[in-house]
């Protein structure tokens, strides 16, 4: 398989596959395709169903067969840009929920739960995210755009919360109270910070949805009763 991400902020990825290669996505996650394409639909049984729902996405997947050479594309539902990750065996990312876009069927993805409750309720990136594991290609939104790092063992990135889009399963989490009374108050970062410690590799989005739509709601006019 082929592929090319387009779009530039509004970005769509382009995969050209050859007869007999699939790609996996979402009920509903398909933008446009070569009449080539034959779709099944599948749950993948009821463990994975609920799995899905809780992390964000749709509890179905639709799985798309080239019956002769052809493109199907993957548009993003958020400006922003797609990132490309191919896993190896061995290796595993954890991601924000609803970063999925496409995988190639080498690509498990299942649940991932915080240790700790209170991870997922301070930390904006939720107590449940995703995990992706296997071998192939798996295609993930990122809101507006990114900045990787790969931290040395016991480095450690603080960063507001929902800025974090991915990390290697080798990372660390946690969730870090701002200290002082008037820091938490007026410093206007909230209350909590996300902080991940390696060793990996991390991803940063420079536009959370999150913020975004907070800020978009500030300018709605409000209906008086």
């Amino acid at each position: 398989m082929q592929y090319e991400i387009i779009g530039g902020n509004l970005p769509a990825v382009l995969c050209r596959l050859t007869r007999g290669e699939k790609l996996i996505c979402e009920a509903g996650g398909m933008s446009w395709m070569d009449g080539v394409f034959t779709m099944e639909t599948s749950g993948g049984g009821i463990g994975k169903m609920f799995g899905r729902m809780f992390s964000g996405e749709s509890m179905f997947t639709n799985t798309y067969t080239a019956q002769q050479d052809g493109e199907i594309a993957f548009a993003s539902s958020f400006p922003g840009q797609i990132l490309a990750i191919n896993l190896t065996p061995g290796k595993s990312i954890i991601a924000q929920k609803k970063a999925f876009l496409a995988c190639e069927p080498g690509v498990e993805m299942s649940v991932f739960f915080q240790k700790k409750f209170g991870k997922g309720l301070f930390g904006g990136e939720g107590f449940i995210m995703q995990k992706f594991t296997g071998s192939g290609l798996v295609f993930l939104e990122v809101d507006g755009a990114i900045k990787e790092y790969v931290l040395a063992p016991g480095e450690k990135k603080v960063m507001d919360t929902g800025h974090l889009v991915m990390m290697d399963e080798t990372c660390k989490m946690d969730i870090e109270r701002i200290s002082g009374v008037k820091n938490a108050l007026f410093g206007g970062e909230g209350l909590f910070n996300t902080v991940v410690t390696g060793p990996g590799k991390i991803v940063i989005q420079t536009m959370p949805i999150s913020k975004a739509a907070g800020v978009i709601a500030g300018y709605i006019p409000q209906q008086s009763s």
